[in-house]
């Protein structure tokens, strides 16, 4: 029978990790903007917002489908994720309509480039699902019409959100921080073994300025300043 990286016991540790915690976040996302489309000005905007939360739901079942694929339930891959990502959506619940967009676009982003550069690490198949699944799925378009539309109407409204999109970046990286933290998998994922290639501290800081870069980025669309 032909091997596979799968049949390395770390190896799957982490890929069932990795699958486990984007599962859950496609299903908070799916949650909180079909709460946030609760808070749209126009019907509209709840239904354009609405959709894409149906599109996050798609992702986290294609994920949560890959998972039962590999023999794992779902719910149990997913479970050692529910506190972190839950705090992190407690610590930066947003206030308003145009603060869950900027999460959204932003907080979301910067976690979504971070599982793409990840996504460099696992099996070809998981990776293409990686990638397709943190593909464009509309999104960006919508968000950035929304959020500069309204700063030209309100400039004042340009300094709070930028404030509150730096907030985003610190907490989302304190969550990957407490996540590798606890989950050793994930951080041996990156790291590497002696016949996979990991990171070394100059491939991690290139991977840092890219986020950073993408980061910048997507603020400079809004009209923000990062």
């Amino acid at each position: 029978m032909e091997q596979t990286a799968f049949d390395d016991p770390a190896y799957r540790a982490a890929a069932v990790d990795l699958l486990g915690v984007l599962a859950y976040g496609e299903l908070t996302a799916f949650e909180r903007m079909a709460e946030d489309a609760k808070l749209a000005p126009t019907l509209n905007d709840k239904a354009e917002l609405a959709a894409l939360a149906t599109t996050e739901f798609g992702h986290f079942q294609r994920l949560r489908d890959r998972l039962v694929e590999l023999g794992v339930d779902p719910m149990d891959a997913m479970r050692p994720f529910v506190t972190p990502l839950d705090a992190f959506h407690d610590h930066t619940a947003p206030s308003d309509w145009l603060e869950g967009l900027v999460k959204a676009y932003v907080g979301d982003g910067l976690a979504n480039d971070f599982y793409r550069e990840i996504a460099s690490f696992v099996d070809a198949e998981t990776r293409a699902l990686v990638l397709d699944v943190f593909g464009d799925s509309g999104q960006a378009e919508f968000v950035v019409d929304r959020v500069r539309a309204a700063i030209e109407e309100d400039p004042k409204l340009g300094g709070r959100l930028a404030l509150w999109g730096r907030r985003l970046v610190g907490e989302a990286l304190s969550q990957a921080q407490r996540i590798a933290a606890d989950r050793d998998s994930l951080t041996a994922l990156l790291a590497g073994s002696v016949d996979r290639p990991g990171l070394d501290l100059a491939a991690i800081g290139r991977m840092f300025t890219r986020l950073t870069e993408a980061h910048t980025a997507r603020m400079t669309a809004l009209g923000l300043q990062a």
